[in-house]
């Protein structure tokens, strides 16, 4: 079995990581997944089309899209619609929406996978920093699925939304911002889930611990050899993990789960610590 790099799989390696689930799943049924570029939204898109979901995918890099597309198509998605999109304007999201719904006639499944942040120590934050991060994971994050869910609503149709969010439940230092967008995306999933619930919408979280992929890049070295040992099982994940997840949820495997959030981290929230910064002297043993 190919194992991951540092920053996750190659193309090529990823499009032939082994899955549980069978051939056409999701045949006839259409995704959209936002940040499908790099990472883990690309495991996201690959193992959709596997398994005979058409695609939507947008970000705000259409080379990066383009790339993806190109092997979506190889891999049995051939009508993939690439929609470059800034999750933070809600008229490109409302677009979007517009755009996938009068291509395909239909929308099964959103993840929402676009988001960012940058390690920093939380004194250190700038007003700009801080909202460029609440904005694009909460706020973004919002445009989505309250554009998708009113089309929803408005179509008698049903649907399933994925959130990917982060291991937020112990605190996360060096990305403060990024934890307090995130446990608002969860909180805000866990109350739109029984709001929407007539409606036949279901919305649940995903929680990523460490996991292999172009995101560690802007970490340092240290933190990134570090993250292993912040599980029980002391080594990090690799995307197709979280891809496995989104399926599970979206597919009838979880036709009865709402509301909730799937924690994917080895176990990291309970036991460890993961740094994304320098971790102070205070905190060190026998310092």
């Amino acid at each position: 079995m190919t194992e991951p790099t540092p920053f996750g799989f190659d193309d090529e390696a990823l499009a032939a990581r082994p899955t549980v689930y069978q051939p056409g799943l999701f045949a006839g049924q259409v995704a959209i997944v936002s940040g499908a570029g790099s990472g883990i939204g690309k495991a996201i898109a690959f193992l959709y089309a596997r398994l005979g979901a058409r695609l939507v995918i947008c970000g705000r890099d259409p080379a990066k899209l383009e790339s993806c597309a190109e092997w979506l198509r190889r891999l049995g998605s051939p009508d993939v619609l690439v929609q470059v999109t800034n999750i933070r304007e809600p008229e490109q999201v409302d677009r979007l929406i517009d755009v996938a719904w009068l291509h395909f006639g239909r929308i099964d499944v959103l993840v929402n996978n676009a988001g960012g942040q940058f390690p920093q120590r939380a004194l250190d934050y700038s007003v700009k920093g801080w909202k460029a991060v609440i904005d694009t994971n909460l706020n973004g994050t919002w445009y989505m699925m309250h554009a998708i869910a009113r089309r929803w609503r408005d179509t008698c149709t049903q649907g399933n939304i994925v959130n990917i969010v982060a291991t937020f439940q112990r605190g996360m230092p060096g990305v403060a911002h990024t934890c307090a967008a995130r446990a608002a995306v969860t909180y805000l999933s866990k109350t739109v889930a029984v709001e929407w619930a007539q409606y036949g919408i279901r919305v649940n979280c995903i929680a990523p611990g460490a996991i292999a992929s172009t995101g560690f890049r802007q970490y340092s070295p240290e933190a990134v050899k570090a993250f292993a040992g912040a599980n029980p099982m002391k080594h990090v994940g690799d995307v197709q993990d979280v891809a496995e997840a989104v399926v599970y949820l979206s597919a009838p495997s979880g036709k009865f789960i709402t509301g909730e959030l799937l924690t994917v981290d080895g176990g990291g929230v309970l036991w460890g610590e993961a740094w994304t910064i320098a971790k102070p002297d205070y905190f060190k043993v026998n310092a």
